[in-house]
């Protein structure tokens, strides 16, 4: 691993998570009888290889919208194999500014792109109803395309019969933490959430500076993510009306109450992340651990260079005993817009960039996006790098390794920027003002469902 600026991986973590304006419009069907997150994918008839092979030798100039760094490498890659095809890379914007203009030009009709990035949460607001934004790419993908992938991964494109997306980068969530200030407190990293709580006590009642961790106030994706290891599924959405929002259930209120605790009682901190004032907490060691996905290993060498040889990475605690389960944080997808003029060579331009392994190796191995791809997780050049900065721990290797733990089936709502912004305001308030985290909890269930009501969805 190399290190790399903070504000490379900062944007590729909070994306739309930490976007407070609503974007969002409602446009309801009629109902659905199966379960998950977009609408039904059509019974389109698989596109012959005939017709590929001529889209792809046709002079043809595609748009890409995407924010991740240096793709032009990976485009250019492409763009060497199929010559006749330009690519045009456009970055619009980060997180809320992004969707914001491509909402606005799919709803004008002028103006969007060919091929988007989209992060796996927000493809249920692209697929909404009968007349979703999104190509079902299950006609122009290869028949062996789901066995590349971990189910957990396929599952959060493959919904409700529809391709929606190739997946381009994922965040199993693991734990970083401070070997040096672990082993002066006499502890190794903990099994289970209860030994992590009792380590954070004791943790802090002898370096009365310096904490376990922090429960941030504002980040709703790291709650999340702690909510869908526990086995909470708090949201699913039918693809045309019916969203199902269950933030409040007992398995969720355990979670939350232990952070609450934490926080009231001192042994976790709740400071806002992603800011200068936490950049330098992690490397001053006002904390001696970070839970955070597969991308935060490259980031923290980035932000807390100085204690390079001192972190190590492990498996987050678990909430059972003797479980190995693990969730995802962050990732995203290439999707291709039904309006693109060009749709086999936009669908080529998506699967090609995300399946080839080369372009994947470099995706992983220069602009640090972690891989959804079994072959790259499997390969020796992506997991056999020894990390400097993790005492020669091969820490790729390690989450690759967490990533086959991710738990399946976990959906998202078609609102998700409202459901996150929502958090702020209701569950982040009560961590940030050390009141009950429980009633934190059940206002953000409260608020989310009044608000699915008032764009007319059926809430069950």
């Amino acid at each position: 691993m190399s290190p790399s600026p903070f504000t490379r991986r900062k944007f590729l973590l909070t994306g739309a998570a930490a976007a407070s304006s609503a974007w969002f419009l409602s446009a309801c069907g009629g109902g659905d009888d199966s379960p998950g997150q977009g609408s039904s994918g059509s019974a389109a008839p698989q596109v012959a290889q005939a017709d590929i092979d001529k889209a792809m030798d046709t002079a043809t100039t595609l748009t890409f919208w995407t924010w991740v760094p240096d793709i032009g490498n990976e485009v250019k890659m492409f763009m060497a194999k199929y010559p006749k095809i330009k690519v045009d890379v456009v970055n619009v914007g980060q997180g809320a500014p992004h969707y914001q203009k491509l909402r606005t030009a799919i709803q004008s009709g002028q103006g969007a792109p060919d091929v988007t990035q989209m992060e796996y949460q927000y493809i249920p607001s692209f697929t909404l109803g009968d007349q979703g934004s999104l190509l079902d790419l299950t006609p122009y993908a290869p028949a062996d395309l789901q066995s590349q992938y971990p189910e957990w991964v396929w599952g959060q494109v493959k919904i409700n019969n529809g391709l929606w997306g190739i997946p381009q980068d994922t965040g199993p969530m693991g734990l970083l933490y401070r070997d040096d200030l672990f082993t002066e407190a006499g502890l190794k990293a903990p099994a289970t959430w209860d030994e992590f709580g009792a380590a954070a006590e004791s943790y802090h009642s002898k370096n009365p500076k310096s904490w376990l961790f922090n429960v941030a106030q504002n980040q709703p994706g790291q709650l999340v993510a702690y909510l869908w290891q526990a086995g909470v599924r708090p949201f699913s959405f039918d693809g045309q009306q019916t969203v199902k929002i269950d933030l409040a259930s007992d398995q969720a209120k355990t979670v939350v109450k232990f952070f609450g605790d934490l926080v009231n009682s001192g042994a976790a901190t709740n400071d806002a992340d992603f800011n200068d004032s936490w950049y330098q907490g992690l490397a001053n060691g006002k904390w001696a651990s970070l839970p955070i996905a597969a991308w935060g290993p490259v980031f923290l060498q980035g932000t807390a260079g100085k204690t390079s040889g001192k972190w190590r990475a492990s498996t987050l605690p678990q909430w059972k005993a003797g479980d190995n389960v693990s969730s995802n944080w962050g990732g995203s997808t290439d999707a291709v817009l039904k309006l693109s003029k060009n749709q086999i060579a936009a669908s080529q331009l998506a699967l090609w960039i995300n399946t080839n392994k080369d372009s994947m190796l470099r995706f992983a191995n220069e602009q640090f996006l972690f891989p959804p791809l079994k072959s790259v997780l499997s390969d020796p050049q992506f997991t056999g790098q020894e990390a400097k900065f993790y005492g020669g721990q091969k820490v790729n290797e390690k989450f690759a390794q967490i990533s086959d733990t991710v738990s399946t089936e976990f959906g998202w709502l078609p609102f998700m920027d409202f459901v996150y912004s929502n958090f702020n305001e209701t569950l982040g308030k009560a961590f940030a003002d050390k009141s009950d985290a429980v009633a934190g909890l059940q206002a953000w269930q409260d608020g989310c469902a009044k608000y699915a009501k008032d764009q007319g969805f059926t809430v069950s």
